[in-house]
């Protein structure tokens, strides 16, 4: 059964997240088979998981260029060692989903390059305000970027572990593409206290926290309804539906499982607005690891 609350799982959770030495792992991808709609009968839902999934290497590779410029600031050598191991899991992140998401789209006839552009984009906007910035001022450009991102991967980390624990499988989900959300998911679970850290390091208190969460929860959410929309209007097999249709079509799919729940994501980001938040209430750390050891994916590459 799908979980509805990422956090109840956490409290059997006896390996604390700072116990891990954060790795990359390579994986290997056969997609020959793996349909578009690989969620059967449910293309909608299908489409809002590929939207999320093409928008975070975008994404991951702006995580990775901010905690790069960031570490010229960080003299705690544990933090440094999170941070870095940190961006080598989100640089195999970023390429495997480019290197395969972008083949497996468009061998179904879909060019995503449209969308990938208005992404980066915006990525770009943020590249230009550092780069512009003073000395000090770029400190604080550096500060406030660690504050979006704490708020940006305590989604990641939220989604990751409910993908560990959705029901895809009973949904005959296709077992690549699967794996492909699954893997990514856990090593996000993995590494979801060290951009909290980041933040507090660069003084985040609570205010900040909030503004950040409210900001990027819209911000998320809009960019994968955005994607979806894109996926959506490019397949030649779906009616071209507007936003409010969309949102629908996700509200229904929370209602059997292919999607999270409304409720669920609501929850999940009120909890960014509590004073008592920490990420290591986010998921349950001895799950993911269990995961990543079992995954077809880093099997396959393992031989």
């Amino acid at each position: 059964m799908a979980i509805e609350d990422p956090a109840a799982g956490a409290e059997a959770d006896r390996v604390s997240p700072e116990e891990i030495a954060l790795r990359p792992r390579n994986v290997h991808f056969r997609w020959d088979t793996a349909p578009l709609h690989w969620i059967p009968g449910d293309p909608y839902a299908s489409h809002a998981a590929t939207a999320l999934n093409l928008f975070l290497p975008v994404a991951e590779r702006w995580f990775g260029r901010l905690l790069s410029d960031a570490l010229e600031h960080v003299r705690d050598e544990r933090l440094r060692e999170e941070i870095i191991g940190f961006i080598g899991q989100e640089a195999v992140h970023a390429k495997t989903h480019d290197e395969v998401l972008v083949e497996y789209l468009r061998r179904h006839g879909i060019e995503p390059a449209p969308f990938l552009g208005q992404l980066e984009w915006l990525a770009g906007q943020y590249d230009q305000r550092v780069a512009a910035a003073t000395p000090r001022n770029r400190r604080k450009a550096l500060a406030s970027g660690t504050h979006a991102l704490s708020a940006a991967e305590h989604f990641t980390g939220v989604l990751g572990h409910w993908a560990l624990n959705n029901t895809w499988d009973a949904l005959g989900a296709d077992p690549t593409m699967a794996d492909l959300y699954r893997w990514h998911g856990a090593e996000e679970v993995e590494h979801r206290h060290v951009s909290y850290h980041v933040a507090k390091y660069f003084g985040m208190d609570y205010v900040a926290q909030a503004v950040a969460g409210v900001l990027v929860s819209f911000a998320f959410f809009t960019i994968i309804l955005r994607g979806m929309k894109f996926l959506v209007h490019e397949d030649d097999a779906l009616p071209n539906l507007g936003y409010v249709r969309l949102w629908w079509k996700i509200h229904a799919s929370g209602k059997t499982g292919a999607l999270p729940t409304t409720t669920f994501l609501v929850r999940s980001g009120l909890r960014l607005l509590r004073p008592d938040y920490h990420p290591v209430h986010e998921g349950n750390t001895a799950q993911a690891v269990a995961y990543l050891a079992t995954s077809r994916a880093a099997r396959a590459f393992d031989g």
